[in-house]
């Protein structure tokens, strides 16, 4: 019987819905900064075919046993997939180390698996986007292109 090693959970916000980039009055301080920190992906890499990823956790599996050699990450930031939608270009993620059961974990263990936390998030949103429609993502595709035919080739920001 085969174990999971990896698992991955997170919380996707496509930054093409991202309608405001203000927080409401009432909102709590950690909902504002989670805007802020929304409205600086969307500053520094745009809207088209990015995602704002949150809430996300990724553990490691060192041995068989769940509570004995497990590594558990949080991180959050944007991925940026390509042209087509389809595949993860590049991430811009933070981590953070948040539990363990490991005894033998050292500072150059948690290094790695933190940078490792990267590569493994970049296959997990892959068979993410592979499990959602891709007919409604081709189709939006589709209609961007045709939009920015009749308007002379610009693609305006926040599309």
């Amino acid at each position: 019987m085969f174990g999971k090693w990896v698992e991955i959970e997170f919380d996707c916000l496509p930054l093409r819905t991202v309608t405001r980039i203000d927080a409401p009055l009432d909102a709590s301080p950690v909902y504002e900064q989670f805007v802020l920190r929304v409205k600086d992906a969307l500053q520094r890499h745009g809207a088209h075919n990015t995602y704002y990823l949150h809430r996300g956790i990724c553990r490691y599996h060192l041995t068989n046993d769940p509570l004995i050699g497990m590594l558990e990450f949080a991180f959050e930031g944007t991925v940026m997939t390509g042209e087509k939608d389809v595949k993860t270009k590049a991430l811009e993620i933070s981590t953070e180390l948040k539990r363990e059961t490991c005894e033998w974990l050292t500072e150059p263990m948690v290094t790695s698996f933190a940078e490792s936390v990267q590569q493994a998030l970049m296959v997990e949103f892959d068979r993410y986007i592979a499990a959602g429609d891709l007919q409604k993502t081709e189709e939006r595709i589709k209609a961007i292109q045709e939009q920015n035919e009749s308007d002379g080739g610009f693609i305006g920001m926040y599309l």
